[in-house]
């Protein structure tokens, strides 16, 4: 893989996709309890209703502690999110690498990631009790959030180009900007059609209306 060039100025998801793809530093066990205790702060209580107070009283350690860390409680949550999407990206490339064929491939990306995303503690409470907070943390960026997803699933269709199992003639990005759309519509509002429990349903509705868009 080509290597990955520094983050600065990069958007939550794009910081999110390079510690994906390169390892992390956990030898700051003090940073990491932190973070573990903001995570199970903002799940059971929300991110508005939470103090740098609270996290650090979570973590077992002072305020000060915290502070040094982590300047303000926006660099906090930010870091919160930012490591629950890591580990997003990191289930979405297992799974697709666990399927044998392109179509396989966009159906299991499809269905991990509305699994993932809701599945995760955090990330589906906020969702859920804090929809503009956790929107703002995404796409307050000016669209380069999503933008990104959009180019992290068309890197991973222009892998099938080269391998020669879906067409050069293809727009991977545009492809992908429409998968993720579709995608991102379905966590952000509710439906009363699709059931995002039922995988088989998921599953069928990639088939019908993703993998055509390959064009196999």
């Amino acid at each position: 893989m080509e290597a990955v060039p520094p983050a600065a100025g990069k958007s939550l998801i794009e910081r999110a996709y390079l510690q994906a793809v390169q390892p992390s530093d956990t030898s700051d066990k003090i940073r990491v309890r932190v973070l573990d205790a903001a995570a199970e702060q903002f799940r059971h209580w929300g991110i508005q209703r939470s103090t740098m107070e609270d996290v650090a009283r979570r973590a077992g350690v002072s305020r000060i502690t915290v502070y040094r860390r982590f300047a303000t409680k926006e660099d906090l949550v930010e870091q919160v999110l930012l490591r629950e999407f890591r580990g997003y990206f990191d289930t979405f490339l297992v799974d697709i690498a666990a399927a044998a064929t392109p179509a396989d491939r966009v159906v299991a990306g499809f269905v991990s990631s509305l699994r993932t995303l809701r599945g995760n503690p955090l990330i589906g409470a906020l969702i859920t009790a804090e929809p503009d907070q956790f929107t703002s943390s995404l796409i307050g960026d000016g669209g380069r959030a999503v933008a990104m997803v959009r180019e992290f699933v068309a890197v991973q269709l222009g892998q099938e180009q080269r391998a020669g199992t879906i067409s050069a003639d293809l727009d991977t990005r545009l492809i992908a900007e429409v998968m993720v759309r579709i995608c991102a519509s379905f966590l952000a509002i509710p439906s009363q059609i699709v059931d995002l429990e039922d995988e088989e349903q998921l599953t069928r509705i990639a088939r019908q209306f993703l993998v055509p868009m390959l064009e196999l």
